[in-house]
């Protein structure tokens, strides 16, 4: 028996315009109790825009919104019982650390002996002890915004939410707190809603993904799922990078499509791996065929490859990126780009490559 896992927020046909600008679009989404859920998508996808509504910041032009099983609509933000971090750090400049974690406390009503227990404590989880007589002034971007983390999480919220955390910040701040606040999401086992437009951020952190265009789910889904099995051609194109061929088909079986492409290359495509989970299509049906870079092996002429497409092509440059290499190829007349941790430096040199990837690396999707 499937078990039932519990919802603390759930958001129902939602829809929101300014005037003719419609901004989200019939958005039905849920977070699951404990779990770590990444709004992720373009500028003006309207991630933030479901993140306000959740709030309280925005009112829906129609839709509901429940928290912990209540509807939310018409009450404000102050009783929704809500953390929130924002892109700007949003301390109070004048008053210290502690101030700053008392604030929330002192609306609460919280006694002044729990008070210094709550902040105490939780300045021990964001690795901060010892600074609560500090000013915002006196701490460096990260620390700052630990603290911000740090004044959501001392009232002990319900849902925490968090608008872009970390994209004022530097890039080894930013995978530093990214993995902090994964730990602290973890470890208190808080419900957490997450927005960003950082794919790499949405990729390493979250339990589930939403992922946003145009006021729209385009997929949900595990990270793995939606960056192995995008849905749709935005998905594929908007998570990590991708080739992308067209061509027709020539043949479809039960466990492979055969696609002639428009550089005259033969390749098969695993049956089931159509995007949309929608048949194939048949013979002379136009087609597009996404593979990332990382599939597409590549070795020195005199090699074999593994079991699938097969072909030869020549190396026009190679890129180091320091966990790999970037190499940029020419094959039968197009551009094809592969990401491989090791190189042979005479691939330069050679002339002529190997390239292949297995049936089950590619994506097909019929155009119309």
């Amino acid at each position: 028996m499937e078990q039932t896992v519990a919802k603390d927020v759930e958001i129902r046909n939602i829809y929101k315009s300014y005037g003719s600008n419609v901004i989200l679009n019939g958005i039905n989404l849920e977070v699951r109790q404990g779990e770590l859920l990444t709004l992720l998508g373009p500028s003006g996808c309207g991630k933030t825009t479901t993140l306000n509504v959740i709030a309280g910041f925005i009112n829906p032009d129609r839709g509901d919104i429940y928290i912990k099983g209540s509807r939310m609509n018409g009450v404000p933000t102050y009783k929704r019982d809500l953390g929130m971090v924002f892109q700007t750090y949003s301390l109070f400049p004048h008053k210290t650390v502690y101030q700053n974690l008392d604030f929330g406390l002192s609306i609460q009503k919280i006694d002044k002996k729990e008070k210094k227990r709550r902040i105490e404590n939780v300045l021990e989880l964001v690795k901060m002890g010892g600074m609560e007589s500090r000013y915002p002034r006196e701490l460096s971007g990260g620390q700052r915004q630990r603290v911000a983390i740090a004044r959501a999480l001392v009232v002990q919220p319900k849902l925490l939410l968090l608008d872009e955390p970390l994209s004022n910040l530097d890039a080894k701040l930013r995978l530093e707190l990214r993995t902090e606040i994964k730990r602290l999401q973890k470890e208190i086992g808080l419900t957490t809603l997450f927005v960003t437009h950082d794919q790499e951020e949405a990729l390493s952190m979250s339990d589930r993904i939403i992922l946003m265009n145009g006021g729209k789910i385009e997929q949900a889904g595990t990270p793995s799922q939606i960056y192995e099995h995008p849905q749709t051609e935005f998905v594929f194109q908007f998570i990590g990078k991708s080739n992308s061929l067209e061509g027709r088909i020539t043949s479809v079986s039960q466990e492979m499509v055969q696609v002639k492409l428009d550089n005259g290359a033969i390749v098969s495509v695993a049956a089931d791996h159509v995007m949309g989970n929608r048949d194939a299509g048949q013979a002379g049906d136009k087609v597009k065929l996404y593979i990332r870079p990382e599939k597409v092996e590549v070795v020195s002429g005199s090699s074999s490859l593994s079991p699938g497409n097969s072909f030869k092509a020549s190396v026009r440059q190679m890129n180091y990126l320091g966990a790999a290499w970037e190499v940029e190829l020419t094959w039968m007349g197009v551009s094809l780009q592969a990401l491989c941790p090791k190189i042979n430096p005479d691939w330069i040199h050679e002339g002529e490559v190997n390239i292949g990837w297995k049936l089950s690396d590619m994506m097909l999707t019929r155009k119309t």
